[in-house]
């Protein structure tokens, strides 16, 4: 079996339903999603999906990207995390991206807000970076997120920011984009992570894997993730499914259903 560590199948995208999905999951043998909060206006249909199929879980947290709406604070994130299909703080973290370094301070004190609270309800924190490595370890250093663990979600970055997060106690999840030929770098990193570490995702809507690339992503498809990681380690598909699959009830502690 496959587990899809990081989805987002409450977006609107999926008009039809959460049913078709999970469907497709049993089809392709992947037998649980993780459903990802970005805000906290939409954290109730998060919620709402985890609760109603026992196979789904959810997170609660502000995505880096996220200028508009309500701030989190740490009480808030730490009280909306007692819930029992809450498994993880976040997403958050960094994204440059768009925006100077200088002009998102902001972002900054959310990271730190977030990895506050997941020290203190005693849940993962889901990390998103991109265009700022440096700071995201960084600031994972001074705030001590090792005491909260997580993953770093959607990895792009080098093997030496990899090696810099794993030894915090952090694991490293691969999307579709590791099948991309044009990924070269990210397949090297996926051929080094140690297995105990590994985590697969689709981040669905987004970034399809090949060969469904340029299509709307769904959970189903990270067996096609599962699947490029194999080949890029040479070995059977099986070990990439039974690692990561123990990773992540390992990681986010909830039950095997």
């Amino acid at each position: 079996m496959f587990i899809d560590s990081h989805c987002h199948i409450d977006f609107p995208d999926f008009s039809e339903g959460v049913a078709p999905l999970l469907e497709n999951m049993r089809t392709a043998q992947v037998s649980h999603a993780l459903c990802v909060s970005v805000n906290l206006e939409n954290f109730p249909r998060v919620l709402a999906v985890a609760e109603q199929h026992a196979n789904v879980y959810a997170s609660v947290g502000v995505h880096p990207d996220h200028d508009e709406g309500r701030e989190p604070g740490v009480a808030e994130l730490i009280e909306l995390a007692q819930h029992p299909k809450v498994v993880a703080i976040g997403e958050t973290g960094l994204d440059y991206y768009r925006m100077a370094r200088e002009e998102v301070e902001w972002q900054r004190t959310r990271f730190r807000t977030h990895i506050r609270a997941a020290i203190a309800a005693s849940r993962p924190l889901i990390i998103h970076t991109r265009s700022a490595a440096d700071d995201t370890l960084a600031i994972m250093q001074e705030e001590e997120a090792e005491q909260a663990g997580g993953v770093m979600h959607c990895f792009t970055e080098s093997q030496s920011v990899a090696e810099a997060a794993m030894q915090m106690g952090f694991y490293i999840s691969f999307s579709g984009i590791v099948t991309f030929k044009s990924a070269k770098d990210l397949k090297e990193v996926a051929r080094h992570v140690p297995p105990d570490r590994l985590l697969i995702e689709t981040d669905s809507p987004y970034l399809a894997p090949v060969p469904h690339r340029g299509k709307r992503n769904e959970p189903a498809y990270v067996r096609n993730v599962a699947e490029e990681i194999a080949h890029l380690r040479g070995i059977d598909v099986a070990e990439v499914a039974e690692a990561s699959t123990q990773n992540f009830f390992r990681l986010f502690r909830c039950a095997v259903q």
